[in-house]
């Protein structure tokens, strides 16, 4: 077994094994190496900096007795696949379910999510996106406080926890997204800094130091985060990576850091044979993300669009606080359903400023759009999810849009369980002002902040998902009527086409109804508690709505808070 570990700074390394510590030998650009041949599988180690130590390994597969012990040898080749046929999962015309391992099943671990796979497949879903599952301290945490990231969270089941997950997905026809965060690492456990210049040392978002990502001694910085991404997707069969807040990556290179991960995973994608998705999660609006390399982008294979649930939540709400005030008229969500992007160059009153830049021209399916996601519910001081009526207007016109829509888990049942931020920190000072953090985070968004102390056990059970609901005839309706969406729109080519200039959308006076077409193929959402009556061709054939409508010659009968899709035939 041979022991490699970079470490530029340190005059002597030396490797702690069960026998005892040996020194390593110094080898070029700051890397130190050691062969030791009793070493293999499951053997446990760490390293010993200039006497100071010992230290996990930065690119540690395993961490068996959590982020503050020593790393553990894991051999990739060990574990069986069964996964030979899979070919992948291409992103255009998919849907998304995002999860959180830990409160998807009771067990909280990927054997409890496995358990839960065929809910999934009975739904409809193509891809299973699952929150950051890197060591975190503790026994509960988001994902996005981890450290040690190339190992996997031994709470949920460690390496071959995660790589039967993605077994079992793949044997159920689903994809998997991993969710990865290379902006920032979390404050308690990192010890990247004895071994190298990994962090600038300046406060590059509220969440932590910047990476240096272009600074002194930055490529081999570079080639960590970049060979991370490479072991998910080819060591773990990961299809795509969701990388968390990529605005957050401060690059002044002439090659940005995800354009050079683009193009090695373009690359691994053509060693493997299948499709391999990069989704962008970007609050800059900006249309360079996701247009290819060959075309002087970035290369992303889709972003996540804040624009379109923004707009979607004002109208099934009708909260505009905060930065719902730029969203607080049909208007944006017109604009949201036909150009992606609502803030495309225009002043955004929020921000105080102009924001973005125009979406023309980029297919619709290169925008990842949610009604509900992890950050939309659990940044709400309560956690709280919408209500199963504003669900049922939300999803009419999610799944019936020409974006990549995206699921959280329970909203197609309509789950009354929050979904709070949570934490488990060792240190006192961290776990003593987490919630007062957390406060601080969020001022300004026009939210009386009352949150439940995110250190509390009880914060992170109240999150779980509660699958006795769907016994309720209320809930299963919905599930219903999430199924039916996803399956029409499986089933009608024109609500899978991309083309945002297919699209066009009419809107009503006072913000009541709102019209949209796809083709030949009509979506009416009545927004208001009151009934309309809205004028359509002769001949309508109702694909799916509520039993109360009622449809004519020349008029369509809407009730209060309705979804209705119809084909006109001619």
């Amino acid at each position: 077994m041979r022991f490699d570990v970079w470490a530029p700074r340190a005059t002597t390394v030396e490797i702690e094994l069960p026998d005892g510590r040996r020194p390593m030998r110094a080898g070029q650009g700051g890397w130190w190496s050691l062969a030791a041949a009793q070493a293999g599988h499951g053997t446990p180690y760490s390293f010993v900096l200039d006497g100071d130590g010992p230290y996990p390994d930065p690119r540690s597969r395993r961490q068996p007795e959590g982020v503050f012990g020593p790393s553990m040898v894991y051999d990739h080749a060990r574990y069986t696949w069964s996964d030979h046929d899979w070919t992948g999962r291409d992103l255009r015309g998919s849907v998304i379910y995002e999860l959180h391992v830990g409160t998807f099943s009771p067990e909280g671990t990927f054997a409890g999510a496995i358990e839960r796979l065929d809910h999934l497949v009975e739904l409809g879903i193509d891809l299973v996106e699952v929150m950051p599952v890197a060591p975190v301290p503790g026994g509960r945490n988001w994902g996005y406080d981890g450290v040690d990231l190339y190992a996997v969270n031994e709470t949920y089941g460690g390496p071959d926890g995660f790589k039967s997950f993605v077994d079992a997905c793949h044997g159920n026809g689903l994809g998997v997204i991993l969710d990865v965060v290379y902006n920032h690492l979390g404050p308690s456990g990192n010890f990247l800094h004895p071994f190298g210049p990994y962090l600038t040392g300046t406060q590059g978002s509220f969440w932590g130091e910047a990476v240096n990502l272009d600074g002194p001694q930055s490529d081999e910085v570079r080639r960590y985060f970049i060979e991370n991404a490479l072991q998910w997707l080819r060591d773990y069969h990961v299809d795509g990576l969701r990388l968390d807040a990529v605005h957050a990556l401060h690059d002044r290179r002439a090659t940005h850091l995800l354009a050079e991960l683009s193009a090695e995973v373009d690359a691994l994608a053509c060693a493997l044979g299948r499709p391999l998705s990069l989704i962008a999660e970007s609050d800059l609006n900006d249309p360079r993300m996701v247009t290819p390399l060959e075309a002087g982008g970035l290369g992303m294979t889709a972003q996540w669009n804040d624009d379109l649930h923004h707009a979607l939540h004002y109208a099934v709400s009708g909260e505009s606080h905060g930065y719902y005030a730029d969203f607080a008229k049909l208007s944006a969500l017109s604009k949201a359903l036909t150009s992606a992007f609502v803030h495309d160059g225009g002043y955004s009153a929020f921000r105080g400023r102009s924001h973005g830049g125009s979406a023309r021209g980029v297919p619709g399916h290169r925008f990842v759009c949610c009604l509900q996601n992890h950050d939309q519910i659990g940044n709400r001081p309560r956690g709280d999810r919408l209500p199963l009526t504003a669900l049922k207007l939300g999803a009419g016109l999610l799944l019936t849009s020409p974006f990549t829509p995206m699921l959280f888990m329970g909203e197609e049942w309509g789950a009354r369980s929050p979904f709070l931020f949570f934490s488990d920190h060792v240190e006192p000072s961290l776990r003593e002002g987490e919630g007062a953090r957390r406060a601080r985070e969020f001022e300004g968004f026009g939210y009386v902040w009352d949150a439940p102390d995110p250190s509390s056990e009880e914060a992170f059970l109240r999150s779980k998902l509660d699958w006795n609901e769907l016994k309720d005839e209320d809930h299963w309706s919905l599930l219903a009527w999430y199924r039916d969406l996803i399956a029409l729109r499986k089933a009608l080519p024109e609500l899978s086409d991309p083309r945002l200039d297919r699209v066009t959308v009419e809107t009503g006076p006072l913000d009541r109804w709102l019209v949209l077409w796809r083709g030949s193929l009509c979506v009416i959402v009545n927004f208001c508690p009151d009934s309309v009556t809205l004028s359509i061709p002769a001949g309508t054939v109702l694909l799916t709505s509520d039993d109360r409508v009622r449809a004519g010659q020349s008029g369509l009968l809407v009730p209060g808070q309705t979804v209705v899709i119809y084909r006109p035939v001619i």
